[in-house]
């Protein structure tokens, strides 16, 4: 998108925190309806890699939301917040250091 490497990498993991972000809810997803065993020392490693990475991220967020009845909107939150942040550096660049 730039030609700035600073840009291209804060940019690159950004998106990255973001797709971990979506694995992380698709693998709750999963353990949650018995898709998979949580028993299973490669599927616990990975569940646990996941949470531990998206949860210092989530827990404020869930905590500040009302109870929505077993209902997470906080990664859909984190992810939107994410996207900002990545088209908030971009126009920082453009208008604070370019003009």
């Amino acid at each position: 998108m730039s030609a700035n490497p600073f840009l291209w990498l804060i940019s690159e993991v950004i998106w990255l925190y973001i797709y971990i972000v979506i694995a992380a809810v698709i693998m709750s997803w999963l353990v949650g309806l018995n898709v998979v065993n949580s028993r299973n020392d490669l599927v616990r490693a990975v569940g646990n890699f996941l949470y531990q990475v998206t949860e210092p991220a989530l827990a404020p967020i869930r905590n500040r939301l009302p109870n929505m009845g077993g209902i997470d909107f906080s990664p859909m939150i984190l992810i939107i917040g994410l996207i900002f942040l990545d088209k908030l550096v971009f126009w920082a660049y453009l208008h604070l250091f370019i003009y």
